[in-house]
């Protein structure tokens, strides 16, 4: 699993109109579930992003969790971070998993950051999606499940 983790003021995610999943404060995470990708993955990953330190401290140093601030966390499927640009201009998704595991193991992430005590909202997946945030410092950091210990 590939996430790209936001730490935001805000966020949203849109489908058709309607707002269907919302937070104020906490972390958009972006996730791509890749082939060979299986429920340890998502347990992992969730429980990484869970407990990183990335905002501030009375100090000012990135030394608190999301759960330590009483963050939330917006979740929202993106095949794409599996695209493989290397040939050609045209990016290839051979390793992005197939729909059906895509999806078991996303609910599978997002119920992992419930059960860390962290009120989550999600996107629709694979739905055409508007994502809108307000990317806090800016912080950004890219996850892969294979690469967290």
């Amino acid at each position: 699993m590939r996430a790209v983790v936001q730490r935001v003021t805000r966020a949203k995610v849109t489908v058709a109109g309607e707002v269907v999943g919302e937070i104020e404060h906490g972390l958009l995470v972006l996730l791509g579930v890749a082939v060979g990708d299986g429920p340890e993955d998502a347990h992992v990953l969730a429980h990484k992003i869970v407990g990183l330190r990335v905002f501030e401290d009375a100090a000012g140093k990135m030394n608190l969790s999301a759960a330590d601030v009483a963050g939330q966390v917006l979740v929202v499927s993106q095949f794409t971070l599996l695209g493989d640009c290397r040939k050609g201009r045209r990016p290839s998704f051979d390793q992005a998993a197939r729909p059906e595991l895509a999806d078991a193991l996303y609910q599978q992430f997002t119920a992992a950051v419930q059960a860390a005590g962290i009120s989550v909202a999600t996107g629709r997946f694979q739905e055409e999606m508007q994502v809108e945030l307000v990317n806090d410092g800016p912080v950004t950091l890219l996850l892969d499940s294979r690469r967290v210990f």
